[in-house]
C-alpha cells in the first residue's frame, strides 16, 4: 500500500510517472528496472505469468519507490482477489466498455460495504500483522483501481466511466483502440490521435488520473505527455531489450561496414 500511495503522491505533485510492461518470468527483471522506473506493469493478460511469478515480481519491488501494478486477464473478481492478496499495489483491467464494467472493478478491489472483495490477505497485510479493520480501511483507500480505455464503446461511454466512484485512473490502450476504430496498427492515424486527445482532455477535467500504454519510442511518449498523460508505460521488457540490442548492434555493424569499405578502397 505504501507503493500505491507513492505513485499517487508523485502524480499529485505534478510528476509524470514512467514505467514498463513486465513479461519475463524472472523477477530480477523487475529488480533491475526498479532503479529506473516509477512503476512496473506486470502483465498477466498477454503473457505466461502465473500467480507465483507475479508474486515474485511484486516482492522484487519491495523496499523501492517503484509501484507494482498488475494487469489481470479479464474483469473478474475471482481473478482480481488473489492478485491483491499477494500484494499488488494496483490492478489494471482490460477491455472496459461502460460505467458498469468500471464499477465492477472498483467493487472487486474493495472490501464491504464499499465492494465485494473477500478477506484473506497474505503479503498485503504483512501476514496478518496489520489488524483486519485497519487493513481493510487502508486497502480500500490505497489500492489503485485502473481501467483500460481501448475500444470505441468505452470512448462513447467515457463521461459515465469517469464518474464511477472510487475509480483511481484510466489508461489508454492505443493498440486495441486503433483496431476497434478500423485502423489496424495505425497508432499514428489522425483519427486515433484525435480520439486519444479527447480521452486525455476529458480525464484531466475530472478527478481521475490518466495514463497511456505507449511504445518504447521516446518521441511517442513525449507527445502523449505534452497532451496531458500523467503516467506512461513505455513498451515492455522485451521491446526495450530489443531496441537497445538493435541500436548497439546496428552501430557496431555500421562501423565495421564503413571500416571494411575504407580498407577495400585503400
Amino acid at each position: 500500500m505504501e507503493n500505491a500511495d507513492k505513485f499517487r503522491n508523485k502524480i499529485r505533485a505534478g510528476q509524470v510517472c514512467l514505467g514498463s510492461g513486465i513479461s519475463f518470468i524472472d523477477p530480477t527483471v523487475t529488480e533491475a528496472l526498479c532503479t529506473v522506473f516509477d512503476f512496473v506493469w506486470i502483465d498477466m493478460e498477454h503473457n505466461a505469468l502465473s500467480l507465483e511469478s507475479v508474486q515474485n515480481h511484486i516482492m522484487a519491488s519491495k523496499g523501492t519507490d517503484t509501484t507494482p501494478l498488475v494487469r489481470v486477464p479479464w474483469n473478474d473478481a475471482v481473478l482480481i482477489k488473489p492478485v491483491l492478496d499477494i500484494g499488488a499495489a494496483g490492478i489494471i483491467v482490460p477491455m472496459i466498455r461502460n460505467a458498469d464494467d468500471a464499477a465492477r472493478v472498483v467493487a472487486a478491489c474493495s472490501y464491504p460495504p464499499a465492494g465485494v472483495r473477500g478477506f484473506g490477505p497474505r503479503r498485503a497485510s504483512n501476514f496478518g500483522r496489520v489488524g483486519a479493520e485497519t487493513f481493510c480501511q487502508q486497502s480500500n483507500e490505497s489500492i489503485l483501481k485502473i481501467v483500460q480505455i481501448e475500444n470505441s464503446g468505452a470512448v462513447d461511454n467515457l463521461d459515465e466511466i469517469l464518474k464511477v466512484r472510487g475509480l483511481t485512473s484510466i489508461v489508454v490502450g492505443p493498440a486495441d483502440l486503433s483496431l476497434s476504430m478500423g485502423h489496424v496498427g495505425r497508432f499514428d492515424h489522425p483519427d486515433v490521435i484525435r480520439t486519444i486527445e479527447r480521452i486525455i482532455s476529458k480525464a484531466r477535467k475530472s478527478e481521475v488520473i490518466v495514463g497511456i500504454a505507449s511504445s518504447e519510442d521516446p518521441e511517442s511518449m513525449i507527445r502523449w505527455i505534452e497532451l496531458g498523460a500523467q503516467w506512461v508505460c513505455m513498451g515492455n521488457d522485451t521491446s526495450l531489450m530489443l531496441r537497445a540490442a538493435d541500436q548497439v548492434a546496428g552501430r557496431v555493424r555500421g562501423h565495421m561496414s564503413t571500416a571494411q569499405t575504407k580498407s577495400s578502397s585503400a
